[in-house]
């Protein structure tokens, strides 16, 4: 297979990513979630592979088929999403794509929770996930580049920028959700992307082109 001198900047890189929801288990029946379809995270590992770079795709439960030439670790939990992430350092890129969960409940029902005559309201408590991408990006075999997701309904640049800076990240792509066409289970995104001193505009377009996009401005990081 030959590749694009542009592409090849990628070859034989080791690079980790998260993509999909985490379901977060209340009873054996019911879980947390999120409308993450895994799609964006699932192309980014695809067109690294492609310019031949090492792949690992941590997914979280999507029904997507797995693209060729990587290695594939799926779990459930944002708990085993954590321990599966940091099981594949050393790398030399990690990108967050997944959307995890920031709570989770604190106790799980060994049984199906049942309806109780005369109770109207239900009331579950809640503990904090630990944090993938700040743990990453402070671990002792600290990928040399580490590219987080923020997804946001609003405020978009200063959440994003807000979160680059606390999680001590190298880049992060930033979308707005909620709005037709962009985002959550759709096929087509647009991305800001952020670092310290600057930003770069990616798109609207499909999400597999996204994925080039946002692996060329990696590239470009990576060799800076």
């Amino acid at each position: 297979m030959s590749l694009r001198r542009e592409d090849a900047r990628l070859a034989g890189q080791r690079i980790v990513i998260s993509a999909g929801p985490t379901f977060e288990d209340i009873d054996p029946v019911r879980f947390i979630g999120n409308r993450s379809s895994g799609k964006m995270g699932f192309a980014i590992a695809a067109a690294a592979a492609r310019r031949a770079a090492d792949v690992v795709l941590v997914a979280g439960p999507v029904t997507l088929p797995t693209p060729m030439g990587l290695r594939r670790v799926d779990v459930r939990s944002a708990a085993q999403m954590h321990a599966a992430v940091l099981a594949e350092l050393p790398a030399d890129v990690y990108v967050g794509a997944a959307a995890v969960a920031d709570f989770t409940p604190q106790r799980v029902a060994p049984s199906k929770i049942k309806k109780q005559a005369g109770v109207d309201t239900l009331t579950l408590e809640l503990v904090r996930t630990t944090d993938i991408l700040a743990d990453v990006a402070a671990h002792a075999q600290r990928p040399r580049l580490v590219v987080g997701f923020a997804a946001e309904t609003d405020h978009v640049e200063q959440y994003a920028r807000g979160k680059l800076e606390k999680k001590k990240l190298d880049l992060i792509a930033a979308n707005r959700v909620g709005i037709a066409g962009s985002g959550f289970e759709s096929d087509d995104n647009a991305l800001m992307v952020y670092w310290r001193d600057g930003e770069r505009a990616l798109g609207p377009a499909p999400k597999t082109q996204l994925a080039d996009a946002l692996l060329d401005l990696i590239a470009e990081r990576l060799h800076a």
